[in-house]
């Protein structure tokens, strides 16, 4: 069996609950679903929906570096949010710091997220070769 392999790191924030920020298996990352904490300071950022999805993908970025991986390196992501209604401003920084890479993409409005934030983003990435 592929041993897991537990991604830490503090260049993101700490798991707020009995779960890691990702696992690498072979030569995939499944990331755990990031919202707009500043691993700083531990809080949510403000600014609503355009400055908390720049954090989750800042998180997202630094927790897939630590893995051994880049956000180039996404094969799938999945987006939750709070307000369907938001999701242009959601989709315009996303794909801003996606760039041309383009992985494949679920969204999905849910009632609530941890810490009342308004996205939660989570993914899968291969490891760089």
């Amino acid at each position: 069996m592929t041993p897991l392999e537990v991604i830490h790191t503090d260049k993101a924030p700490k798991a707020i609950g009995p779960y890691s920020q990702a696992i690498r298996v072979g030569g995939f990352i499944h990331t755990a679903g990031q919202v707009a904490l500043d691993p700083v300071t531990g809080q949510l950022v403000e600014g609503g929906i355009e400055a908390q999805t720049r954090q989750v993908l800042q998180n997202l970025s630094h927790v897939l570096e630590a893995a051994g991986s880049s956000l180039r390196h996404v094969v799938k992501t999945t987006v939750f949010m709070k307000d369907i209604g938001e999701f242009a401003q959601m989709n315009t920084l996303y794909g801003e710091m996606f760039g041309e890479h383009k992985p494949a993409r679920s969204t999905v409005q849910v009632a609530a997220l941890p810490r009342g934030a308004a996205v939660e983003i989570e993914c899968v990435a291969v490891v760089k070769e």
